[in-house]
């Protein structure tokens, strides 16, 4: 179950996470989508965006002209906009963008959507003030959660139009949902659990649109579940290898060590604990000790080489994704302590889209030899069992 509900109502969780940008990890995200906890900021984020936030009060103090500030965007980066239309600016950019189509997100991803934005922001590098990050927060702990089509992402641009659904419902335009109220409109979603809509000031609305995250916070789940699911086919090939009469021969330690690959040698390790030994004999492997055949099949002898590069494939994706999560995708990006502002190009979803796609060949391969192994199971022509029964 998703949202903590008791004599039919719903119940926020009662513990807290505290982001700071840089220490979030996937399993902390994936349970912040399952709403186990709350999000407070740690005092050095605070700080930090305090800071970052100064800096843009600067220069609209000394009414310099700096991209995405005091200018338009893309086209219009050379056209600078008055200062009483700054605000308007930030709006028109959300609406503008807010594009996607499909169907909504679940609120488990909306909230994953959510908090990791959240997270970014807190890194300081985006010039949104404390008070707005703090009035996101709040929607995110009373599960106020905006509709995100599903399709929107354009990979080279980041998640521009997703992220703008997001803002959307944060400044109380667009459709909203919450467990207490279901769908209704935003304004009054928000208002329904005592808030207000956000108001952005210069820098917020494009700070609050640009950067990876729905692509990152559906990759940190697919990797969660991928490992699962990698740890799982290790121990279902091992059951199949003892029903199949197999042998473990072929997971023999030192035959790993002469390919010495991480995942092959871990998946062998973890099918040699699995199987017959001499500390834990099997009936079913010792039946088979006199048997005339030479090896097993390539779905059974070969799990260490096939299962151990999935692995080793979802560790690299992790590495990327959990890097992803982490970092700062904004643009333009506030340097604070160097009084810079930089235009950049980290909105670009290039690094967790790439990994993904290798995500999926890699459990598009444990699937592939799970199929197999069924179908030794299963087809007498094939299996040992029912030609020796």
């Amino acid at each position: 179950m998703i949202f903590l509900i008791r004599n039919g109502k719903y119940e926020p969780p009662e513990e807290y996470i505290f982001l700071d940008g840089n220490t979030l990890s996937t399993d902390d995200l994936v349970q912040l989508g399952k709403s186990r906890y709350k999000i407070k900021l740690t005092n050095e984020a605070e700080q930090n965006v305090t800071k970052s936030r100064n800096l843009i009060d600067k220069i609209l103090q000394e009414n310099k002209v700096v991209y995405g500030i005091t200018t338009g965007f893309g086209n219009f980066a050379r056209t600078t906009i008055p200062i009483d239309k700054l605000e308007e600016l930030q709006y028109n950019l959300i609406r503008s963008h807010a594009a996607g189509v499909g169907r909504p997100l679940s609120p488990e991803k909306t909230r994953m959507l959510l908090a990791l934005r959240i997270n970014v922001l807190a890194k300081g590098y985006s010039g949104i003030s404390l008070a707005t990050l703090k009035h996101i927060i709040e929607a995110f702990n009373a599960s106020c959660l905006s509709l995100v089509p599903e399709q929107g992402s354009v990979g080279a641009s980041g998640d521009l139009a997703p992220l703008a659904h997001l803002a959307l419902g944060l400044i109380g335009e667009g459709k909203m949902w919450s467990p207490e109220t279901g769908w209704g409109e935003a304004k009054y979603v928000l208002e329904s659990h005592e808030l207000s809509p956000i108001r952005l000031s210069a820098k917020e609305g494009i700070a609050l649109i640009n950067g990876t995250q729905l692509i990152t916070s559906l990759g940190a789940e697919a990797v969660e579940r991928s490992n699962l699911i990698a740890r799982q086919a290790d121990v279902v090939a091992a059951l199949t290898l003892e029903v199949l009469k197999g042998t473990s021969r072929a997971f023999d330690s030192d035959v790993q060590m002469i390919r010495p690959h991480k995942g092959q040698i871990a998946v062998a390790k973890r099918l040699r604990a699995l199987l017959h030994s001499d500390t834990y004999p099997s009936q079913i492997a010792e039946s088979h000790r006199f048997c005339n055949r030479v090896q097993d099949a390539y779905t059974l002898r070969c799990c260490p080489q096939v299962h151990g590069i999935a692995h080793d494939t979802i560790e690299f994706v992790h590495s990327v994704i959990t890097t992803e999560m982490n970092s700062a995708t904004d643009n333009p990006i506030v340097f604070a302590n160097r009084g810079e502002i930089i235009s950049a190009g980290n909105f670009h979803g290039e690094y967790p889209a790439k990994v993904l796609d290798f995500l999926a060949i890699a459990v598009h391969e444990l699937a592939s030899m799970s199929e197999r192994r069924i179908e030794r199971l299963v087809n007498p022509g094939e299996n040992f069992n029912f030609n020796h029964s």
